[in-house]
């Protein structure tokens, strides 16, 4: 009598059809990624969180927007499937080229997906044979590239020198972090990658208490070295995926994904304890102390609604005194 076909036993027939297999649940957050699936990417197995954001790094940047267009389609019910092929970021730092596909096995009562499992295939060798075959045919036009040798070289010279200008263009000149406009965008993005996978939010509005005093008193380079402190302290203590951002005089933004509201103000507390020793550290004449406002993303909420509630808990921290947090704790109640 043939035995029931366990769930060990599908895992091994979805192997050996594929080069990695994943298992999203997406009501705890976690991704099952099988053993096959690092080994593509050069990892050891399990190296890498069993997290979205795992997969979400690994992907190309210039497929990312592409694939997720298509995850989005398929999950909210608008393409009746999710089949893709894009790029991926090796451990080495490489290319390999996969093929991806999805499909939604459970929905919650609300009609939300609930798990999803895919599997994905490495089809670089493929690639590299259509690319060869490509090649042959161009033929005819190795004279046309050996005299634009030239001009390639120069737009590769040009497109070095656009990559210097785009990297200003998004950083505040005097404290080198990222400036509002690049803030305004990747608000957005962070937004919408919270809400798709369903994961926390946070954003901390900072005020230096007392620039002004500092620039009337001491001068605006000495207000200019304060707030360079500041940012030194931002930057030092965020992680890789936070943005810390010159908002404007002297407001900062700190967005804080995958970070809870109560994660989100241990952070402040720490950030205020540490410009709290600025005078200590730095050549300021004076003390400086910053007020912080914390929200956290609320279901079906806005960027613009994010940043206006942060806004006002930074309003209350000031109306009271400063030098302190405030958590818009409202945020939460409707979870």
């Amino acid at each position: 009598m043939l035995r029931e076909i366990t769930k060990e036993v599908i895992t091994a027939m979805l192997e050996l059809t594929s080069d990695g297999i994943w298992d999203w649940n997406a009501l705890t957050g976690y991704v099952y990624r099988s053993p096959g699936w690092f080994r593509m990417l050069g990892y050891e197995p399990n190296e890498l969180a069993g997290t979205v954001l795992t997969w979400e790094a690994v992907i190309h940047p210039d497929d990312y927007d592409q694939v997720m267009e298509l995850f989005d389609d398929y999950v909210q019910g608008r393409s009746s499937e999710y089949h893709i092929q894009y790029r991926c970021i090796t451990k080495k730092g490489g290319e390999i080229w996969v093929e991806d596909r999805g499909f939604i096995v459970a929905r919650d009562e609300h009609d939300q997906v609930a798990r999803m499992i895919g599997a994905q295939r490495d089809i670089s060798a493929e690639k590299r044979l259509l690319q060869q075959s490509a090649q042959k045919n161009l033929s005819l036009h190795k004279m046309v590239e050996r005299r634009t040798r030239v001009l390639r070289n120069r737009n590769k010279q040009l497109a070095t020198k656009v990559k210097e200008v785009e990297n200003i263009a998004i950083h505040d000149s005097l404290t080198g972090l990222y400036n509002r406009h690049h803030f305004d965008e990747k608000l957005k993005t962070e937004c919408a990658r919270a809400s798709r996978f369903d994961e926390p939010l946070s954003l901390l509005a900072i005020d230096i208490d007392n620039l002004k005093p500092i620039n009337d008193q001491y001068g605006h380079s000495i207000g200019d070295m304060a707030l360079v402190w500041v940012a030194s302290t931002l930057r030092d203590n965020v992680r890789e995926i936070d943005v810390p951002v010159r908002w404007g005089g002297d407001e900062f933004m700190l967005l804080l994904p995958n970070t809870s509201l109560d994660q989100a103000g241990i952070l402040a507390e720490k950030l205020q304890q540490r410009v709290s020793l600025l005078t200590l550290e730095s050549e300021l004449p004076t003390s400086v102390s910053i007020s912080i406002g914390a929200a956290q993303l609320r279901s079906n909420e806005g960027p613009q609604e994010l940043l206006d509630r942060a806004d006002s808990a930074l309003y209350k921290a000031k109306h009271n005194g400063g030098g302190q947090v405030s958590q818009a704790w409202d945020n939460i109640a409707e979870q």
